[in-house]
């Protein structure tokens, strides 16, 4: 590619001033990859920066609990159109000098069907918090990632993205044809009514209500609605979406298998090779022309982070790509240090092994995973492992005998998920708690009663060539980069 950077992408809706999506979207990778940090980086060179929303709340408080280094929580809840709010979440949470050595995280509420009121704020103020930071100084655009699959924090969430002025909402990890329709009703203040998809559900009705108008105790405020796009895996999706007044976005993702973190199951019957991953053929690759045919932009994922990855894909009728692994590698990712450079060192030495796991996920969803020594991708590290679930982002509801709900996770311990909560023990094997592994690829795991940390999971995407080239391109003696080096990187310049 030359020098000239591609054309960008402009949406324009009545309701909003005309925005504009750049060639390049960084993925919104969590836990807390994707931070403020890294979004703030990469939209300052132009391109479409990206916070992941999934456990924001947990990460606002671990970094209070930590002593807010920098006092950037504290800054930004300043700004929290809410001040008594913000004022009880430092008091609450805020350690000066932070935790001592040792002692744990003290842990939020799990979220519900009827969360505390005290849960819904600390969620709006942590969806602001994160994406104030990371449009704080520049005027590049800046997104925020949801997983439809992590429901109930969602309209919470982005309503605090909203009031801090996100640009782009992305979502994905499920169908997520009622966004376009929240996100209307969150920019209005209007009540919201979430609905919750209920395992054993004998009636549809099940939901979460949010009321901004409760938060604000007087009429909310109006806010500028963002541009929306669907993260897909297949055509039938994308078609439905772009087929339905309530439910079409303004662009799409287009995730293909490679891609790092969940992956969409194979259509067809389920086949594995010989190290048990799921095989994908034909039937899963998505036809590009046709996506060209909905007549809305879109961006490729996976196997795509390089300057002929571009190319190639505005070649293919393309807006641009969305790129993970690269990001996730670079001095601005809120990934462990440590893992990041053991992460470049194998890749460098061509020794890195990603692997698509069928069971690790409670989502049943396929997990990239990649070998690290220390890493729950260590046989030996899982096994020794005492289960525990106190977090519970990816706990689902059920619904009990006589119509009260119940949570369960495959990753919880055996005798809860299987005794009274009636589950199946073959759903819980091989199963890893990612919300204590990924927050711990974060940076910020959780101390035990015993002495120990809690151990990390780090995903990637399977192609690891990029970092390689990458390095190469910036002379060869790197041992790390950065997010705009990444972004001169991909437009050749």
């Amino acid at each position: 590619m030359g020098s000239t950077p591609p054309a960008q992408h402009s949406i324009h809706d009545p309701a909003r001033a005309t925005t504009v999506l750049p060639p390049v979207i960084q993925g919104g990778m969590g836990v807390a990859v994707s931070d403020w940090r890294l979004a703030n980086a990469v939209a300052r060179t132009g391109q479409l920066g990206v916070v992941s929303g999934t456990a924001v709340d947990v990460m606002c408080v671990r970094r209070l609990q930590d002593g807010d280094p920098g006092g950037h929580i504290r800054r930004a809840l300043a700004h929290f159109p809410l001040p008594e709010v913000a004022e009880r979440i430092v008091a609450t949470y805020h350690l000066d000098g932070g935790r001592a050595e040792g002692v744990p995280y003290r842990n939020i509420p799990m979220f519900s069907a009827r969360p505390a009121q005290r849960l819904q704020e600390l969620a709006v103020a942590a969806g602001f918090v994160e994406v104030f930071l990371a449009k704080e100084g520049h005027h590049g655009p800046v997104g925020i990632n949801l997983l439809r699959k992590i429901e109930a924090p969602i309209p919470f969430v982005l309503y605090g993205a909203m009031l801090a002025g996100v640009d782009v909402v992305l979502v994905g990890a499920g169908n997520p044809h009622e966004l376009p329709g929240l996100i209307g009703t969150l920019a209005r203040g209007d009540d919201v009514t979430w609905a919750l998809r209920v395992q054993q559900a004998s009636h549809s009705d099940h939901a979460i209500a949010f009321r901004p108008r409760e938060l604000f105790h007087a009429t909310p405020p109006v806010l500028a609605r963002p541009a929306f796009l669907a993260i897909v895996a297949s055509n039938d999706l994308a078609e439905g979406l772009a087929g339905s007044p309530s439910a079409r976005p303004d662009g799409f993702v287009v995730e293909g298998p490679p891609a790092g973190g969940h992956n969409a199951p194979p259509r067809g019957p389920r086949r594995l090779d010989a190290r048990g991953q799921p095989i994908y053929d034909a039937r899963d690759e998505v036809d590009l022309p046709a996506m060209v045919a909905l007549g809305l932009p879109f961006w490729l994922a996976g196997r795509y982070g390089a300057p002929a990855g571009l190319e190639r894909a505005r070649g293919a009728g393309a807006a641009g790509v969305q790129v993970g692994t690269l990001f996730a590698l670079c001095e601005e990712s809120g990934m462990a240090p440590a893992l990041k450079a053991e992460a470049v060192r194998a890749a460098r030495a061509g020794a890195g092994d990603v692997r698509t796991d069928w069971r690790v996920s409670p989502t049943g969803f396929p997990f990239k995973v990649l070998s690290v020594p220390g890493t729950l991708s260590d046989p030996e590290v899982l096994a020794t492992r005492e289960r525990t679930c106190d977090l519970g982002m990816l706990r689902v509801p059920y619904e009990r005998e006589g119509g009260s709900l119940g949570y369960r996770c495959p990753a919880e311990p055996l005798a809860s998920y299987t005794g009274a909560k009636a589950a199946r023990e073959a759903n819980a094997q091989g199963r890893v708690c990612l919300c204590n592994a990924l927050l711990a690829s974060a940076g910020v795991p959780q101390s035990r009663p015993d002495g120990s940390v809690e151990p990390a999971l780090v995903t990637l995407g399977t192609d690891l060539e990029g970092i390689v080239d990458l390095l190469r391109h910036l002379g060869g003696q790197r041992e790390t980069y950065t997010a705009a080096e990444v972004v001169e990187y991909l437009l050749g310049a």
